[in-house]
């Protein structure tokens, strides 16, 4: 079409007409003349009392001491607003079996007179079973029978629904390194991977040898007793992470293999690598009949084909979110990346990225770690205490944080430890092991097509490729047409999938077209903006959602929320602050009847419009204030001094946002 488009420059000069071929290649959104407005004025800084200066005084935090946090939490935690949950299922202040030892407040009172009004609606765990295990904390307690809780409350429900929950006895093993990973240590050995780490294995080794030098490895003879061994040529890649991973309780193990890369010497001639006796070593029981064990190929492979394939998103990706996902069609959904390290320390925080409701009938966990040792490690752990039906191995994650650990995108820089983790991943699980990928880690060096082929060899049952280098993060579009080109190396027994830029499908249709060998594609930010593509890739249609089904959808979240973080406030907090998050990203979403070309595409910029209602026209906007108008149709007002600023904009957002 041809006709003119008003733009408004973010300079506030007079508006600019560009039809619509012009502003499609300036990515701006092309929506109809119609519904445009001005772009909103924003007030200006307050002005600066720093003597002429126009940069603020930098604010000066005060600095506390442990003990000065773990009293002040002591003390909210005994405060009238935290009452005892034995106390508020029961509704007797008796009921408490720590008595005045207990950490939270036993002032039924003082609570029920602070309690914030209950939100409008019905508790979700009343209107399913008859019983909700917050009680008298539940912010729909009112909806309950009598007022009054049940004293019998064992959240059977919560067990019903929801899997791979933490155990206590567990947690207590990661804590005190005395959990036995005897697969994934067989493993290691196997492949000459057994090591200690480079940190506290060389104090270790050092301490007990006597000797101060770093780049010594410390050998076992045969009578058991340690000797050192210099001139390795090479030196030991460890991980910052398997410090954590190992059970260093101040005893040398015996039985420590030399790393592969070493200088040759006269002695290791036609003895090729050095095998080390494991004299007193009782805590790995290698396997000793390998004709008994599971051949690769024979696992149990997932075929991932024409699947709808939700990506683990990092903070909205939670289970809720997931679910609302299933509900809208998607087939195959995959937890948050979990960092290995917190993993095997036992965090219940990271614990909780690997839960799974019942109705994720195809779900996998995604793992992230630079070492083999702890990736081992942690598949072990995962495949004994939780139920997936798929390991995922992240090796593309950019954020700087996880890179700088080794893992992540900087494994893309270290093909050989690609390698020895797939390969002692694939060989310690007995669920199907998938991996994870960018491009390459430096834009112009794709280097995925190289090594292609050998992961399949490795043990992996699929790759994802996510078309971007980890150098471009998002900063340009998907390059599809390496994905394809990758694809027709891989071996026919590797499922490839996808990932990048997928947002109508037409965009799904194209790359199935174009490349029919391609396995599918995954769905990250088109799910996240607009979560119903899953229903219009299996209906082939643009649906034209109304702002009213837009909410329904919000109000499906917010329920299953409360179902998985609780009823009670920090339940209503927690699930507004992953809500906000949410809405951060649909915002970016403009409704078909609104534009003059479809489908949208992901980089297109929305200029400011007005929606068809009031409501798609708060739901169009990228104010925080907004937002929380939203939330708080949802979840009530919010408390006092509330302010949100999403993630993904934390370090340059404006808080005057907020109202």
């Amino acid at each position: 079409m041809e006709n003119d488009h008003v733009e408004s420059p973010e300079t506030g000069s007079a508006p600019v007409q560009r039809t619509t071929e012009e502003l499609i290649a300036r990515a701006i959104a092309p929506v109809k003349k119609d519904f445009l407005c001005p772009p909103p004025v924003r007030a200006p800084p307050p002005p600066s009392d720093a003597g002429g200066d126009d940069k603020a005084p930098p604010v000066i935090k005060e600095k506390k001491s442990k003990r000065q946090f773990k009293r002040e939490r002591l003390q909210e935690q005994k405060s009238a607003q935290n009452l005892c949950s034995q106390i508020a299922k029961t509704g007797d202040v008796t009921s408490c079996p720590f008595k005045d030892k207990c950490r939270f407040s036993h002032d039924l009172e003082a609570f029920k007179a602070q309690k914030p009004p209950d939100l409008e609606g019905e508790c979700p765990f009343v209107k399913a079973e008859g019983s909700c295990p917050y009680g008298l904390g539940c912010r729909f307690s009112g909806t309950h029978q009598q007022g009054m809780p049940s004293a019998n409350l064992n959240g059977d429900r919560r067990k019903s629904s929801e899997m791979n929950g933490f155990s206590k006895d567990v947690q207590k093993l990661l804590w005190k390194n005395k959990m036995a990973f005897p697969k994934a240590e067989a493993n290691l050995k196997r492949l000459g991977l057994l090591g200690l780490s480079k940190s506290k294995g060389n104090a270790l080794r050092n301490k007990d040898s006597g000797d101060t030098s770093s780049n010594k490895c410390v050998q076992s003879d045969d009578n058991g007793s340690c000797a050192v061994t210099s001139d390795l040529g090479s030196k030991l890649e460890c991980s910052a992470e398997v410090d954590k991973d190992g059970d260093f309780d101040g005893k040398l193990e015996s039985g420590v293999i030399c790393p592969q890369k070493r200088r040759k010497t006269a002695e290791d001639d036609g003895a090729g690598e050095i095998e080390n006796e494991d004299a007193g070593n009782d805590d790995i029981t290698p396997e000793t009949d390998l004709s008994l064990k599971l051949h690769l190929r024979e696992k149990k492979l997932i075929d991932f084909r024409e699947k709808l394939y939700l990506a683990p998103l990092t903070t909205v990706g939670n289970l809720p979110f997931r679910r609302v996902c299933k509900v809208l069609g998607a087939d195959v959904t995959c937890g948050e990346m979990a960092m290995c390290t917190n993993l095997l320390q036992g965090q219940a925080s990271e614990w909780a990225l690997l839960r799974r409701h019942s109705s994720e009938d195809l779900f996998g966990v995604q793992i992230c770690g630079g070492y083999p040792e702890s990736v081992a490690h942690t598949v072990e752990l995962i495949e004994k205490e939780c139920t997936v039906d798929f390991i995922d191995v992240n090796m593309g994650c950019p954020i700087d944080i996880v890179v700088n650990k080794g893992a992540g995108s900087a494994l893309l820089t270290k093909p050989m430890r690609i390698k020895n983790i797939v390969e002692v991943a694939s060989g310690t699980a007995d669920k199907p092991i998938t991996v994870k990928v960018r491009t390459a880690y430096y834009e112009g060096k794709n280097r995925v097509d190289s090594l292609i082929a050998d992961i399949s060899s490795w043990g992996a049952s699929a790759v994802t490729i996510h078309s971007r280098s980890r150098q471009q993060r998002y900063s340009k579009l998907a390059d599809w047409n390496y994905v394809y080109q990758c694809v027709r190396k891989a071996p026919n027994t590797l499922q490839v999938v996808g990932n990048g830029d997928v947002y109508s499908f037409e965009d799904w249709n194209n790359h199935r077209t174009e490349c029919p060998e391609l396995a599918t594609c995954m769905i990250a930010r088109g799910a996240l903006i607009k979560p119903w593509l899953f229903t219009e890739i299996k209906e082939q249609r643009h649906w034209d959602i109304s702002s009213g089904e837009r909410l329904n959808i919000l109000k499906d979240f917010v329920h299953f929320g409360l179902e998985h973080w609780g009823s009670d406030t920090k339940g209503v907090e927690t699930t507004r602050r992953f809500l906000l998050e949410w809405l951060s990203y649909t915002c970016r979403y403009i409704p078909v009847g609104l534009l003059d070309v479809i489908p949208q595409r992901i980089n297109w910029r929305p200029p400011s419009y007005f929606g068809r209602d009031e409501l798609e026209t708060v739901m169009a906007s990228e104010s925080a204030a907004d937002w929380i108008r939203i939330s708080e149709m949802l979840l009530g007002k919010v408390p006092d001094g509330f302010t949100f600023a999403p993630k993904h904009k934390s370090n340059a957002y404006d808080r005057a946002e907020n109202g």
